[in-house]
């Protein structure tokens, strides 16, 4: 595990197991973002992995123009790597025998989290220090298969099983807690909040964007999603962005559970098969993950 290279600006989650194996590849675009008042431009798409296969599992630098994902090498294994938006660079951060999915940047910004699956079918959660080295083990005694990070010390966890289920643990103490049962892949942080959001999913496609509160572990709804999605992001003033496979939408927790197309000034053509989507810190930056 030492061919951790080092990326020049060293940055939820994965797969239930080896989901990334069984699926068609994909594609990352990212688009310019504009967020003024209630008006949001999004344009220039830039295809920025155009290679076979699977390129997924999109997440940014808290800091650099740097966004990581997640994608198959010649080998079919899955290694993690950078794109650099300014200097328009792709660098490999990982090249090892595992396979790495859900690049995370980690709160204290040095190390890049991520699933570790091996072999043997586990899916343990590790870090990588982002100025290069072996990776530490978090959790190895769970098959995790998304995570976000609450602060430093704590992290909500998709863990699969039958059901899956939303966990939250304290590092510190190693405290687990089972918050919910039968949830989607999306795990994100609230923007302004102490508190975490995740996908309820239920037997029909009426499934509830939730969120817990980490200081009191109080769970809220918070609206419904897209019929039968469950991958959303969140703009950095609270607004939560989705799709329905081929249009963008928009949704305002605070103003009620109306769902409102988007409008692209450029790339519409380009969404089709749209699964995970994340947004930058400075709100300027989409990534989407395409249909190849």
């Amino acid at each position: 595990m030492k061919n951790f290279l080092k990326s020049g600006f060293v940055f939820l989650a994965v797969l239930t197991s080896f989901e990334g194996m069984s699926q068609t590849g994909s594609e990352i675009l990212l688009f310019d973002l504009k967020i003024k008042k209630n008006k949001i431009t999004i344009s220039n798409p830039v295809n920025i992995t155009n290679h076979p296969g699977y390129d997924n599992q999109p997440g940014f630098n808290h800091t650099y123009p740097v966004l990581y994902y997640s994608s198959f090498n010649e080998d079919g294994r899955a290694d993690i790597k950078s794109y650099n938006y300014e200097t328009f660079k792709t660098v490999s951060i990982t090249k090892t025998p595992e396979r790495e999915y859900s690049p995370t940047h980690t709160p204290d910004d040095v190390y890049l989290s991520c699933i570790i699956q091996r072999d043997n079918g586990a899916q343990d959660l590790g870090k990588y220090p982002l100025g290069g080295g072996d990776p530490y083990v978090i959790i190895d005694n769970m098959t995790v298969g998304y995570h976000v990070w609450a602060d430093n010390s704590h992290l909500a966890l998709f863990i699969l099983g039958e059901p899956n289920t939303l966990h939250y643990m304290r590092l510190p103490t190693k405290e687990d807690t089972v918050l919910a049962q039968n949830i989607g892949r999306s795990l994100h942080q609230v923007p302004n909040e102490r508190a975490i959001s995740f996908i309820q999913k239920s037997s029909t496609s009426d499934w509830q964007i939730k969120k817990v509160d980490t200081e009191t572990m109080v769970v809220t709804t918070l609206a419904s999603t897209l019929p039968g999605r469950e991958d959303i992001c969140w703009t950095p003033e609270g607004k939560i962005l989705s799709s329905d496979g081929s249009k963008l939408f928009i949704l305002d927790p605070k103003k009620g559970n109306a769902w409102v197309e988007l409008k692209l000034a450029a790339g519409s053509e380009l969404l089709k098969g749209v699964t995970r989507l994340a947004v930058n810190l400075k709100g300027n930056k989409l990534a989407v993950v395409v249909a190849e």
